[in-house]
């Protein structure tokens, strides 16, 4: 595992470490003169680094989403942190540990799959209970589940993020429906926990988070409605009607036609899920604006996905109670 990670490269320094090639060009300057220019990462940020000799041999060999050995010297350009190369090779397969390339749930990853296969076994419609669990169990089915993100970039975007997303969305589940008992919990744990399978098939995430060729031409809805509709399937005499009812709630769950619903939720569960699932989603942008350390003492970073900052109300509140009991003291 290395030790030296883009955060802790706050400028004049000079590093050896491995980092993972997330954009690579040849540039030229105003005077003509070429040079190598890249974005480099690893699970804590990216930076840009530039090479201006001996590049031109290692501009075929090395392509983007490969990992490389450099060594060269940080320096700080326009108050930003930027790295001159001096050498740079292709990183050995033993050299790299992917951990410290791509970022990681924070949870505890066979806790929160215990807790998914805890919740598809509290499913009391047999049919629901038995296409859920197929799933779950199938062990081609559960390696990937336990990984993959829930998303590239807007939300719980790292490993074992779909699973924390997913074990989460399962808890708001039981909670609505004690609050609105009219609610079938068996279909809002059901969409819960296949509303997102496809993503095992739509992203990638051995290198850097992106989409499979797949998963660029169809999406994530067509192909988990492709995986749970194969699953029903194999269940001989499941009902005809019920199907149905499962095809609508994963396929209506984006809510609106303009975020990829081919159909808007028509049932009761349906609704429900996808203002479930929406919110949880935003809280986990929320959540990653006010954790990046690009903000400032008061403002979250900007949240691309949310396209706005937030306010660090505990910093704000503590600064307005602190003024009031100085107001206090002074009268």
């Amino acid at each position: 595992m290395k030790t030296l990670f883009v955060s802790d490269l706050t400028g004049e320094q000079s590093i050896t470490t491995f980092l993972l090639v997330r954009a690579k060009e040849i540039r030229s300057t105003k005077e003509g003169k070429q040079y190598l220019r890249m974005e480099l990462g690893d699970r804590s940020g990216t930076i840009e680094a530039r090479m201006w000799t001996k590049f031109e041999l290692l501009v075929h060999d090395i392509a983007r989403d490969d990992f490389v050995k450099v060594e060269g010297r940080v320096e700080l350009y326009r108050d930003r942190p930027q790295l001159s190369l001096l050498q740079l090779r292709k990183a050995r397969p033993e050299e790299i540990e992917l951990a410290d390339f791509l970022p990681h749930t924070k949870e505890d990853v066979e806790k929160m799959y215990a807790q998914l296969l805890d919740y598809a076994k509290a499913i009391r419609n047999t049919w629901l209970q038995q296409l859920v669990s197929s799933i779950v169990n199938d062990p081609a089915i559960s390696t990937r589940y336990k990984k993959a993100p829930a998303a590239k970039v807007m939300h719980h975007a790292y490993l074992g993020g779909l699973l924390e997303h997913v074990v989460g969305l399962c808890g708001l589940a039981k909670q609505v429906a004690e609050h609105y008992p009219e609610l079938d919990l068996d279909l809002l744990l059901t969409v819960a926990i296949l509303h997102d399978v496809g993503k095992l098939d739509e992203l990638c995430y051995t290198r850097a988070i992106g989409y499979t060729t797949g998963g660029q031409l169809l999406g994530h809805i067509v192909m988990e409605l492709e995986t749970v509709l194969r699953a029903v399937d194999k269940i001989p005499g499941f009902p005809a009607e019920l199907k149905t009812v499962v095809q609508h709630l994963l396929i209506s769950h984006h809510g609106e036609y303009e975020f990829g619903s081919p159909k808007l939720p028509m049932i009761r569960e349906a609704l429900v899920f996808h203002y479930l699932d929406d919110l949880d989603s935003k809280m986990a942008a929320v959540r990653a604006a006010l954790a990046s350390e690009s903000g400032d003492e008061e403002w979250s970073a900007y949240s691309g996905a949310l396209q706005r900052k937030f306010l660090k109300l505990d910093h704000y509140l503590k600064t307005a109670n602190s003024n009031s009991e100085k107001a206090k003291q002074d009268t």
